[in-house]
């Protein structure tokens, strides 16, 4: 029992870690008002839906979107929406749906045991209109 609390605490310890290496969202993204991220995590089962998620990004929000598995006693699983994310601020873009499927391991699911679908709402600052010199 002690040893398991203790793992817990580790993992608690190395995702407080993760989140403050990720930076901040206006650190990272300076481009980036604002995001909702709607997640839909599925199981195999008779009711595939396991449950609905809705995340607000803030630019005061920590830049780390490693989403964890819900599924009880997945190892090393969870959603990486960071490389998504990235990707679609470059290229300036406002929405992004796409689906995901856990990489995690356990010893009574599948490999496919979990998935997410999900739907990203990107909001940018408004530019600044130059000011002309007279």
């Amino acid at each position: 029992m002690m040893i398991q609390r203790q793992d817990h605490i580790k993992k608690i310890e190395q995702k407080k870690k993760n989140k403050q290496d990720a930076g901040l969202v206006s650190e990272r993204y300076p481009a980036v008002d604002g995001m909702v991220i709607h997640m839909t995590y599925l199981h195999k089962a008779e009711n595939p839906v396991l449950m609905e998620r809705t995340v607000n990004v803030f630019p005061s929000s920590y830049a780390y979107f490693n989403m964890e598995c819900m599924t009880k006693g997945c190892e090393g699983g969870g959603f990486d929406l960071s490389p998504i994310i990235a990707r679609n601020v470059k290229q300036q873009k406002k929405s992004v749906k796409g689906s995901m499927v856990c990489k995690g391991k356990s010893e009574d699911r599948s490999a496919d045991h979990a998935s997410i679908s999900y739907e990203i709402s990107i909001k940018y600052a408004r530019k600044k209109p130059k000011r002309s010199k007279k």
